[in-house]
């Protein structure tokens, strides 16, 4: 008798899973789950809000996306680079640029460091107009 398990102790994608990672790949864009969810059903798939949303989840705790509050507190969802990095996102188009900030990093150890903090980590995401929006 042979048993089906998952090797590595992970769980193979749900098929929903699938369509939201593919969802998330074509986008440069931070987007919300209601824009996800809505892109998905106008593409014909059978999905519900609830199940964006878990599966959403999923992949932040895997570290397969990454997210930012807008202006109005709504979590937002981006699939990024796996190196840490920070954002340039454009304020009117919400096209976002990858950046690294090797002086951001100093920053934020000498502050932790200064104040007896350890096992510190940060987010910076930085808003403004884009060259093609600032005309």
């Amino acid at each position: 008798m042979s048993l089906n398990r998952p090797t590595g102790g992970r769980r193979k994608p749900s098929t929903k899973r699938l369509v939201v990672d593919e969802v998330m790949k074509d986008s440069d864009a931070f987007r919300s789950a209601q824009d996800i969810h809505h892109l998905l059903r106008s593409r014909g798939e059978a999905v519900g809000l609830a199940t964006v949303y878990r599966n959403l989840q999923a992949m932040v705790d895997a570290d397969e996306v990454d997210t930012l509050r807008n202006e109005d507190g709504e979590l937002l969802y981006r699939k990024c680079s796996p190196k840490h990095h920070h954002h340039l996102v454009c304020r009117s188009c919400g096209r976002v640029v990858e950046v690294k900030g090797p002086a951001v990093e100093r920053w934020a150890s000498q502050a932790a460091e200064k104040h007896g903090f350890v096992d510190v980590a940060h987010t910076v995401e930085i808003f403004g107009l884009c060259p093609s929006c600032r005309g």
